[in-house]
């Protein structure tokens, strides 16, 4: 009886661990003007998620530079178009908009890697969402979408 309680036990915890929801995602920009990633999900059942923008690239920030910012798809175009006028030392973004759900800094060689962890009160589940790139003119290769469930 003892063995079978812990077989019972062993296979619950392996039952949850692979039911466990993925709280974080590592999204990779390159030289190519691109993101390696198309998407990633958002479970709300997580207590914190986090979003990891790395860069393979070997061209310095101020010619290849990228960011990451999540916003609603409808408001992103507006958000990397006014962002353009604020330059890359304030990331190519207007950071008080309150449109702007988060974002990452530039990155670029020798910087390769920045880590936001998002406010989840600000995503809802159903909404529409993208990330994009608003180094000048990179928006329109380097966006996804960003489902929340």
């Amino acid at each position: 009886m003892f063995l079978k309680a812990v077989a019972v036990s062993l296979f619950t915890l392996a039952s949850a661990s692979a039911f466990a929801a993925e709280c974080a995602v590592t999204v990779e920009s390159t030289d190519q003007m691109s993101y390696t990633t198309q998407s990633f999900t958002v479970d709300k059942s997580c207590k914190a998620f986090t979003v990891t923008l790395t860069h393979s690239g070997n061209l310095p920030k101020n010619v290849m530079g990228h960011n990451l910012v999540i916003s609603k798809t409808t408001d992103a175009q507006s958000i990397a178009n006014e962002g353009m006028s604020q330059g890359l030392d304030k990331e190519y973004l207007k950071t008080d908009d309150p449109r702007i759900i988060a974002y990452t800094k530039m990155i670029g060689a020798p910087e390769k890697e920045d880590t936001i962890t998002l406010d989840l009160s600000k995503l809802e589940v159903g909404s529409d969402y993208t990330f994009f790139c608003t180094f000048p003119g990179h928006m329109a290769l380097m966006k996804g979408k960003v489902v929340v469930q």
